[in-house]
């Protein structure tokens, strides 16, 4: 299988960045830690020139929290409809921070339904995805398995600055001095738009618990109307045994960084006692008896 324009752009990133110091990796946009050479500047001034369609699918999540799962069931679900060219995983999906060489013809010309992904916060998305009335999906994941599977792809990524411990990056994490910022001023913003009825909330942990029943509610969500066997067939092929399986091939480079353990509760494999209790207490802070604090289930994934 021939690799998608995503992963040959990452690889130039990777070649680019070979031999660059911790500081030299990273650059700061509007008060945000961003990778450099895979985002930039540029890029974000010219957002607001992307023209959103209606049947555009958008995707936002912060770092690690099911990005790359999601993305591939929204890719499954886009490919199963009626009279659509059946397109490998990653190739038509736009990173919309990412600064792709000629990133806004491609996106201009592409084939209906478009997938969009992205990190950024609420605030940073152009205001035409709303203002269209383009459906966002949305993925959350428990904060402490998140601050850990940050950390480890922080490590394994050629293109982020290297941790020297797990103790260091947690204040990092904490202090949302991370790329992309900070996981509770994300998840507060997308708490006050959780009942606009073109954004869908959807967790992690709910996607683990019924993958099948998730699928069927994001297709639903978006107006597909498939059978309940391709329904089941697209959850069993997300599953991430399958994923995995399959990553050298559909990631290639990135493999290794994105396909780890997929499980839930691996934080208390690196928390301290007091790490889990500085936690909850920022959780309680931010998100206690909000409507994402709910769904998220703090006291089911984040207690021990």
């Amino acid at each position: 299988m021939a690799k998608s324009g995503i992963i040959n752009e990452i690889e130039k990133y990777f070649d680019d960045v070979k031999g660059k110091e911790s500081e030299e990796l990273l650059f700061s946009y509007k008060g945000v830690l961003y990778p450099i050479g895979l985002c930039s500047a540029e890029t974000f001034q010219a957002l607001d020139s992307i023209e959103f369609r209606q049947d555009d699918v958008f995707l936002a999540a912060y770092p690690k929290s099911g990005t790359n799962w999601t993305q591939h069931i929204l890719n499954d679900l886009i490919n199963a409809l009626p009279n659509n060219k059946e397109v490998s995983q990653l190739e038509h999906i736009h990173v919309l921070e990412f600064a792709a060489s000629e990133k806004f013809q491609k996106i201009k010309n592409a084939p209906s339904p478009r997938l969009f992904s992205t990190h950024l916060h609420y605030d940073d998305i152009p205001k035409a995805v709303f203002e269209n009335k383009v459906k966002v999906l949305v993925v959350f994941r428990n904060p402490k398995d998140v601050a850990v599977s940050y950390y480890h792809f922080y490590n394994k990524n050629p293109g982020l600055p290297n941790v020297s411990s797990w103790d260091e990056f947690f204040q990092k994490f904490m202090s949302g001095a991370v790329t992309w910022s900070s996981y509770f001023d994300h998840a507060l913003s997308w708490n006050n738009h959780m009942d606009e009825e073109n954004i869908m909330i959807i967790t992690y942990e709910e996607m683990k618990e019924n993958l099948p029943g998730e699928v069927k509610q994001i297709a639903e969500f978006l107006g597909f109307s498939l059978p309940e066997e391709k329904i089941q067939s697209i959850a069993e092929n997300a599953t991430f045994e399958s994923m995995s399986n399959k990553s050298q091939e559909t990631h290639g480079i990135l493999a290794p960084m994105v396909f780890r353990k997929g499980d839930v509760g691996d934080w208390k494999n690196l928390f301290t006692e007091a790490q889990s209790q500085e936690m909850d207490a920022k959780f309680k802070e931010c998100l206690a008896g909000t409507k994402l604090g709910a769904k998220l289930k703090y006291d089911k994934y984040c207690k021990y």
